[in-house]
């Protein structure tokens, strides 16, 4: 894969960035070596950019693999670059998310730590201390980069005015799945903004949280092709898949038996703990695959559930994925 800049971090990624939240307890809930195994695979493939959190709680992952790699292989670890995140306010609390994450992958510094789930100009002055601490933590070597991963066109914009900031994280996809306050086309305008301000972009979603599974291949290529993005973070969650996405990447036609070993992977649908109860989904779905249950939350049949996705198109909370 050819490596790009990313903004004017100076870190070289290859286009297609490991995400971990597949690995996590969140959603796959991998058991350690099998989450290890596929990051190490990906890595041995050219990919040197992991994204993580830590709500992920993928930290160990992260280290089984990196170790794996330098042992096995003598693989060299300097060059890969990981990209954590949290949701900090305090510079104490900036402080204990960065030194975990060190401390739990068992490196001595990070690509980048970002401010998880920024919404507006407003949120980032609630994280301004946080903010603050990470730019003296850059400036010790803790980090390498800084910024914040978004779902919001307007915290696009707000950080892109932020001299401070380094990296942007958006969510983009073309439908717009996960959007929380416009279309598809007002968030790439907004980050072709923030990419003429010089941040670094690398996204994330580009598949619609799975809704967009089923023409995954033209979508990655598409989105790889956007010039304001380094990279892309996507979820991989089988060796066939990590395979397939690396070829797309490195610009190559994948083998008949990699799309089907991919296609063949038993999919279903997630309803995110933070689900709402707006009951928009229920009335979207034809299959009648969904309902409010006791609690007030969405539930799926999946004797019904077809995987259609067009369910995630009304969800205002963008709370409901295919894993």
């Amino acid at each position: 894969m050819k490596r790009r800049v990313l903004g004017k971090t100076g870190l070289e990624v290859a286009p297609l960035c490991f995400g971990t939240l597949s690995l996590s307890p969140l959603h796959g809930a991998f058991p350690l070596q099998k989450g290890a195994d596929l990051i190490k695979t990906a890595l041995d493939l050219g990919i040197n950019m992991i994204d993580t959190a830590e709500l992920y709680e993928t930290y160990p992952y992260i280290k089984a693999a990196m170790c794996e790699r330098q042992s096995q292989h003598n693989g060299a670890v300097s060059d890969v670059y990981v990209f954590s995140k949290s949701y900090a306010v305090t510079a104490a609390d900036a402080r204990s998310s960065v030194e975990k994450a060190l401390r739990e992958t068992g490196l001595d510094q990070l690509g980048g730590f970002l401010l998880h789930e920024q919404e507006s100009e407003y949120t980032l002055k609630g994280h301004r201390e946080a903010l603050d601490e990470l730019v003296r933590l850059r400036a010790k070597g803790l980090i390498r980069s800084l910024g914040i991963s978004t779902h919001h066109i307007a915290a696009v914009r707000a950080a892109a005015a932020l001299p401070e900031i380094d990296i942007i994280h958006p969510l983009y996809n073309y439908k717009g799945y996960g959007i929380a306050d416009g279309t598809a086309a007002q968030m790439l305008s907004a980050i072709a903004q923030a990419f003429e301000c010089g941040k670094g972009i690398y996204g994330m979603k580009i598949l619609g949280g799975g809704h967009l599974c089923g023409e995954a291949e033209a979508r990655l290529r598409e989105g790889l092709a956007i010039p304001y993005f380094s990279a892309i973070a996507v979820g991989m969650k089988s060796d066939a898949e990590v395979r397939l996405n690396c070829t797309i990447a490195a610009g190559g036609e994948a083998a008949p038996e990699l799309r089907q070993a991919v296609a063949a992977t038993e999919r279903h649908l997630l309803i995110e703990d933070w689900c709402q109860g707006c009951g928009n989904c229920v009335k979207r779905c034809v299959s009648k695959a969904l309902r409010l249950n006791d609690q007030g939350k969405a539930e799926v049949d999946v004797r019904r559930c077809v995987l259609c996705g067009y369910c995630a198109a009304d969800c205002p909370e963008f709370c409901i994925k295919v894993v």
